[in-house]
């Protein structure tokens, strides 16, 4: 296994973890009972929210509605799509 396959197979899957767990993130804003310092939602909240916090001061709420998660889910989505893709920046390096 080279280094560049080790790269891209530990990056996919981080980058797929965080897209996952934004996702996450965003079905629990729907249940605003949800304790996010109480297992297991603090498993999701925990690795989210230092990516969250600088965003909000950024992005507002539009509406009441925190939209940050969504926006982080496409951050993750494309830069997983312009590194590792079928025609991404790693992939050509294989």
């Amino acid at each position: 296994m080279t280094v560049a396959t080790l790269t891209n197979w530990t990056l996919g899957i981080l980058l797929g973890l965080m897209i996952l767990l934004f996702i996450f993130r965003i079905v629990l804003t729907w249940y605003p009972q949800a304790d996010l310092n109480r297992l297991p939602f603090n498993l999701v909240a925990w690795p989210t929210e230092p990516f969250l916090v600088p965003m909000r001061k950024i992005v507002p709420p539009l509406g009441g509605v925190d939209i940050t998660p969504i926006i982080w889910v496409g951050i993750f989505s494309l830069l997983r799509e312009i590194l590792l893709g079928q025609q991404g920046l790693l992939r050509m390096i294989n």
